[in-house]
């Protein structure tokens, strides 16, 4: 048997205040025995696995060696992109290529790095579109 992810941790300073920013982020709400000053708060995403936002006194100093990588649903990345930074995210980096396939790198309010990438209509029209580029490349 193998095992399954039961949740995604992720260290910060006010654990109240970031499961606020990714309880928007996911549509759901926060757990209600989380209080502003707690050690640990957790949100339970639809589909997703448990998210738990634990506190740490070091501040983040690199870039994270993990991260989410967020696909919209119900509408399109750069949507989302302009969702998410009304809801408090950074802009850290455009990596849209020609084809359209590719990813935005954002931040949430402590400076976690996630990835928005297109939604699965604009992903398969990258997909066609790199696939007929490489077709008319001369050989």
């Amino acid at each position: 048997m193998s095992s399954t992810i039961h949740n995604i941790s992720i260290d910060c300073h006010d654990t109240y205040a970031l499961a606020g920013f990714w309880a928007q982020v996911f549509d759901c709400p926060r757990q209600p025995d989380d209080f502003p000053g707690d050690p640990e708060a957790m949100l339970l995403p639809p589909g997703g696995p448990e998210v738990l936002f634990i506190a740490v006194p070091e501040g983040k100093t690199v870039k994270n060696r993990l991260h989410l990588d967020l696909q919209p649903a119900d509408r399109t990345r750069a949507e989302e992109v302009e969702r998410l930074l009304g809801i408090g995210a950074t802009f850290v980096a455009d990596h849209v290529g020609p084809t359209g396939g590719g990813w935005v790198v954002l931040a949430d309010p402590e400076g976690n790095e996630f990835c928005v990438l297109g939604n699965a209509a604009e992903r398969a029209a990258a997909a066609a579109a790199r696939a007929a580029a490489a077709v008319a490349e001369p050989a």
